[in-house]
């Protein structure tokens, strides 16, 4: 598939990726979740799918994430939407731009859509979760809880055996990134992937998503097997159905 690349901020920030260059005028990126990296099936698949079409995919991993640079209790969505944007600024010059976002990768995507809304022709989000911190998390939090992490400035869940560390700032930030009360007027293809299985994240994040899109040629696919992460096979396979049907389009 490649070696991984790192992309050298400055003297002591260097981000990780994943590049296929091709001919095409086409760029499909792929931003993962929170915690996660891009060693993953996902990223992985698509890129081999991509190569197959030959057509250019870029994958990154934010600050405190794999192999990047940083403490992920440093990092925060507006640290890591930047990241995302020096990336693609860096290396992915006038292409055409169809983003998928993976769980926090499409709350990732929806801020690289707002600003880069010219060059998106199209967006695929799995089991997205945009303002999960605020809606899963700090309003769910007992006054216990909130009150550790306002005073400790920190606080860490356990689940599933992974640890996260949540801190003040990426909460507080969260705050500043709000995404469901905005309205993105582009006529793209935006197809949502999500099971009534999710016990992370549910289903009705994905529906929120839809009305951010006023004009976009929408589609909600629901699957009533499989977990949050959506990666069986079944799973990839129908995702990068989804994204050949949008890049034959562009074509």
């Amino acid at each position: 598939m490649g070696k991984f690349k790192f992309l050298k901020i400055s003297k002591n920030k260097k981000i990780r990726l994943l590049l296929k260059k091709n001919h095409s005028k086409i760029c499909v990126i792929f931003l993962h979740g929170f915690m996660s990296d891009i060693e993953g099936k996902k990223p992985l698949t698509f890129a081999r799918f991509c190569s197959k079409k030959k057509i250019n995919f870029l994958t990154l991993e934010y600050s405190g994430h794999g192999k990047s640079y940083g403490k992920f209790v440093k990092g925060n969505i507006s640290k890591w939407t930047n990241d995302v944007l020096n990336t693609i600024n860096a290396k992915i010059k006038n292409k055409n731009l169809i983003i998928i976002g993976s769980s926090m990768g499409s709350w990732i995507a929806i801020n690289i859509i707002l600003k880069l809304k010219n060059k998106i022709k199209g967006f695929i989000g799995i089991s997205s979760a945009p303002e999960f911190l605020d809606i899963l998390m700090w309003k769910k939090f007992s006054n216990k809880i909130k009150k550790k992490i306002l005073e400790e400035k920190i606080h860490h869940i356990e689940k599933d055996g992974w640890t996260y560390p949540i801190t003040k700032q990426l909460i507080v930030d969260g705050k500043k990134n709000k995404v469901f009360n905005k309205k993105i007027n582009l006529k793209i293809p935006v197809t949502l992937f999500h099971t009534k299985k999710d016990n992370v994240v549910p289903i009705y994040f994905s529906k929120k998503i839809l009305k951010i899109f006023p004009l976009a040629k929408k589609k909600l696919i629901i699957y009533k097997d499989g977990d949050h992460s959506l990666s069986r096979k079944k799973d990839l396979t129908n995702i990068c159905r989804e994204l050949g049907n949008i890049i034959q389009d562009l074509s």
